[in-house]
């Protein structure tokens, strides 16, 4: 099953990590604790939009970026779905 939280959070993760940050850091210029930052890196929270959008806002990202990486990763995770027709019906 494809959890979005757990790729938003993997996300924001990797946002964070490239930039050299620490959890303390983005959670303090976020506003928010660090545990549920934490929480919400690895999946375990799923944050509003209101709180991705602080937390983006403190990677200095957008939130549509994150958003449109994220849905191409979950869209290279998807199992197509095949149909088969009956001719003879």
């Amino acid at each position: 099953m494809i959890l979005l939280r757990s790729h938003i959070g993997l996300a924001l993760r990797t946002s964070r990590i490239q930039q050299g940050r620490t959890l303390r850091d983005v959670a303090k210029s976020a506003r928010v604790s660090l545990g549920y930052l934490s929480e919400v890196e690895r999946g375990q929270k799923e944050a509003s939009s209101e709180l991705l959008n602080s937390i983006c806002s403190a990677l200095d990202i957008s939130l549509g970026e994150v958003l449109v990486n994220v849905s191409a990763q979950i869209k290279t995770h998807e199992t197509p779905t095949l149909i088969v027709v009956d001719d003879a019906a």
